[in-house]
Parts: C-alpha cells; structure tokens; sequence
C-alpha cells in the first residue's frame, strides 16, 4: 500500500519586481508518495525550480499548503523549519557547492556540524556514506583532486549522510558529461531502490528513464494529465 509523504494543494507563487508581477506557479496540486522517484520537466521559465525550492522549506508559496509527512511545512516557526530541513531533507545542486579546502570527508560532515554526535561519530557517519557512493578510497581528497562525477558523489553524500526520508536534486547531472551523468542516475537509482524518496528538476529526458513518473510543466502549471501517474515509455526503471 503505497503512502503519501508530499502533500501540495493550489499552491501559487507570485514574485513582484517594481510594479510588475510575475505568477511562477498558478494552483499546482500534486501527490508524491514515499519511496517514489519524480522527475520534474519544463522549459526554463515553467515554474519547476521555484517548485523544488518550496518543496525545501526554502521559498514560501504565495498562497496554497504543502504538507511532508503531515507536517505543514510553511506553518512552522524559520527555525523550526530550518530543523526540518536538517531532519527531512537533503539537496543536490549542478554546481556541487563544495567547499573547497575541505576535504571529501569534512564536506560530507558539514550537516552534521549542528548535531550532538561525537567527532568521532561524525567521520564514522561521513565514512559509511562516501563508501556507499564508491568513494572508499578518496575521502582525503580535496575537491579539485576529484572529477566531476567524483565531486557529485560527494555532493550526494553529503545529502544523505543524515539518512532524510526525501532528496531533492536539482538538475544533477547538468555539469557532467553523458556517461559520467548515466553512473550519477545510476547511483539515484540505487539510493531510490534503498527507500529513499527522490524528486529531481532535469532538462535531459534522458534522466527521466530512471524514474518512476515525470512531471512536467508549462506556465507554472502542471501539464495535461501530469497530476496522475506518467509512466514512461521504457517499462521499469533502468538496471
């Protein structure tokens, strides 16, 4: 029996520059099930970006509620909110957002900086992760010691060395090239078949055959029949 995490109801967000209006998001409802991969597809200027953002406590909507795991999120006090993202959520962007005199370890340890863990239990929790993203052997690297692919891993590990329920990922495989962005999807998808819940913003409809559904969007709206299951056209997600 599949169970509803993300909850969206007519949310609409409108951003006011000067004395003009811009509506990036015009009544989108939307269910997200838990253990569920969503790709999300759009031109540039859809609206799927600013849905990703509100979706991560980080951009309230104009009007309209969203709900994670029962939560409502944008109810919450910032520092209650800002709590729950610690809690529920990891984030992966393109541009990796490493630091850059830390190393792959100490990166994937910067979340967990506000916890009550040891720093022994730290670097045990960053440790794991890096071995589960094929990253054993270069934790002690520094970020311009690794790839593009290498740093994403960091990237993703760093997301989920708090084991969230939920990832959101914003175009991750944009900066990579094709092969390097096939094992980055991959690696999403294995994480997926784990439990986790992942919603991704992606240009390349390449991407969107590793997923369960795809949204898409067009004027802030979610497109035709996008509210319900799309399936993609290869059957199953891809091994």
């Amino acid at each position: 029996m599949t169970e509803v995490l993300i909850t969206m109801k007519e949310l609409t967000k409108t951003y006011k520059s000067g004395n003009d209006e811009v509506q990036a998001l015009r009544g989108v409802s939307l269910d997200i099930n838990r253990g569920e991969s969503v790709a999300v597809m759009g031109q540039s200027g859809s609206g799927k970006s600013t849905l990703l953002s509100i979706i991560g406590g980080l951009n309230p909507p104009s009007s309209g509620r969203i709900e994670i795991d029962g939560i409502d999120l944008y109810a919450l006090s910032q520092e209650k909110r800002a709590d729950f993202r610690r809690e529920y959520l990891g984030f992966v962007f393109q541009q990796f957002q490493l630091i850059p005199y830390l190393t792959a370890q100490e990166n994937v340890m910067l979340p967990l900086t506000t916890t009550g863990y040891s720093g022994r239990k730290k670097r045990e929790m960053a440790e794991k992760v890096l071995c589960r993203v094929g990253l054993a052997g270069k934790m002690n690297r520094l970020p311009s010691q690794l790839s593009g692919g290498e740093q994403e891993r960091v990237a993703i590990a760093r997301a989920i060395v708090n084991e969230p329920p939920l990832v959101l990922a914003d175009e991750p495989t944009g900066s990579l090239d094709s092969r390097t962005g096939e094992e980055i999807m991959e690696l999403f998808t294995g994480l997926n078949r784990e439990g986790l819940t992942v919603v991704m913003v992606t240009h390349n409809p390449e991407n969107t055959r590793y997923m369960d559904r795809t949204i898409l969007m067009q004027d802030g709206r979610l497109a035709d029949n996008s509210a319900d299951v799309l399936k993609l056209r290869t059957a199953g997600k891809r091994c």
